[in-house]
């Protein structure tokens, strides 16, 4: 028996429970930092198949790391489990969990065979924006000694290098000063007025951005009464770029527009977050093929090599991942259209037997691509002398 079809009957034997995981944490939506169920549900499960479990690392108490085998190529699966505010799994959180938890189990049934460790991180919080579960983890040391890592995430179709985009996210509030609108409005400083102005000035900074630029945002608090001069305003923003080069381009570009709307007003701007970027993401193009290869074995299709691709920019933390050592993030598609990621009609598509398909296609496509990554000579050694592979 090959060792790959070694770890197929193993994720054969844990396919139905890891369809039961996936619902049960589609049923019990956690907001980011906030996922206790779920990650206890996946730190449980991998706890019971013998791997070493630490929870609430790096001071994040959702986050954890469970480890098995003793080889010299260390592989990070990365889980992630938080949804979204309002509409629950929407971007398939629940099928991401399921997936990595599978892949790590299949691969932990020859690990020892083909010279493996495998570690699943569980990586909160990806749609809390300003910080991000992965950069955190990154910072305080999580992915050291690791030398690759990678997930699926579930989407409208199947690519194998999704073209993930720098990002920035942050709050925006003015401070101005109340006053009576009709009576005194000489006597107030419109903070409303302040982000109408902002707001104005990057619609007019839209003719001048690249093609692969975006700004968008929701003022969060207009103000209290429409006969009060409103003292306080926020607004939540997201600037996009290709590259974090030119993410910090246009990132100081939309400043200067909301630099605009204090000085003409003569409130006063505090901007809260935007610190910690999301990075672009470089994937590892070995593997990048080698996930491929194995996907279209168990019959995915992927767009035609130099062909148009159905993928569209998004963003995520694990561009910053990739940036520190070879990943891959491809996209995992769950046959929803013309439901899309962040609809509510998606989260209800992430628990459809096509979604059911692709935990196990994800799950074997990812343990097979680091049985892959180990068991040619090449690879591992480039992986094992810390070279990234674009």
């Amino acid at each position: 028996m090959s060792v790959k079809s070694g770890a197929q009957d193993r994720l054969d034997g844990i396919k139905d429970d890891l369809i039961a995981l996936s619902r049960r944490i589609h049923d019990n939506p956690e907001l980011g930092y906030e996922e206790e169920k779920a990650s206890g549900w996946l730190a449980d499960m991998l706890d019971g198949a013998g791997f070493k479990v630490e929870r609430g690392i790096c001071d994040l108490p959702t986050a954890f790391k469970a480890t098995i085998g003793s080889g010299p190529l260390h592989i990070a699966v990365c889980a992630e489990y938080d949804a979204l505010p309002s509409i629950g799994h929407a971007c398939g959180h629940n099928v991401i969990a399921a997936s990595s938890v599978g892949a790590a189990l299949a691969a932990a049934a020859v690990a020892d065979d083909v010279g493996l460790t495998i570690s699943v991180i569980g990586t909160p919080a990806e749609e809390i924006l300003k910080t991000g579960g992965k950069i955190l983890l990154l910072d305080r040391g999580a992915f050291d000694g690791i030398h690759a890592a990678m997930m699926a995430h579930p989407a409208p179709w199947d690519v194998a290098m999704w073209p993930i985009v720098a990002a920035s996210f942050f709050e925006v509030h003015y401070t101005g000063k109340a006053a009576h609108a009709a009576g005194f409005p000489d006597k107030g400083v419109n903070a409303a007025d302040a982000i109408t102005i902002a707001q104005t000035s990057i619609g007019l900074l839209r003719q001048h951005l690249r093609q692969s630029d975006r700004v968008h945002g929701i003022v969060t608090k207009g103000g209290d009464a429409f006969n009060i001069i409103p003292a306080d305003t926020s607004a939540d923003f997201a600037v996009r770029a290709r590259t974090l080069d030119d993410l910090s381009d246009v990132y100081e570009k939309v400043m200067r527009c909301f630099e605009a709307g204090a000085l003409a007003t003569g409130a006063t701007l505090e901007i809260v977050g935007g610190d910690k970027p999301f990075a672009h993401m470089e994937d590892d193009i070995d593997m990048a093929a080698f996930y491929q290869a194995n996907a279209e074995v168990l019959g995915r299709k992927f767009p035609a090599p130099g062909g148009p691709s159905p993928a569209t920019p998004v963003s995520t933390d694990m561009g910053n991942v990739s940036l520190v050592l070879p990943s891959i993030h491809p996209a995992l598609g769950i046959d929803c259209l013309p439901a899309v990621n962040h609809q509510p009609e998606f989260a209800d598509a992430t628990i459809t037997p096509a979604a059911e398909q692709a935990i196990y296609d994800g799950a074997l496509s990812l343990a097979w691509t680091a049985i892959d990554m180990a068991s040619t000579p090449a690879i591992c050694d480039r992986l094992l002398a810390g070279r990234g592979g674009r």
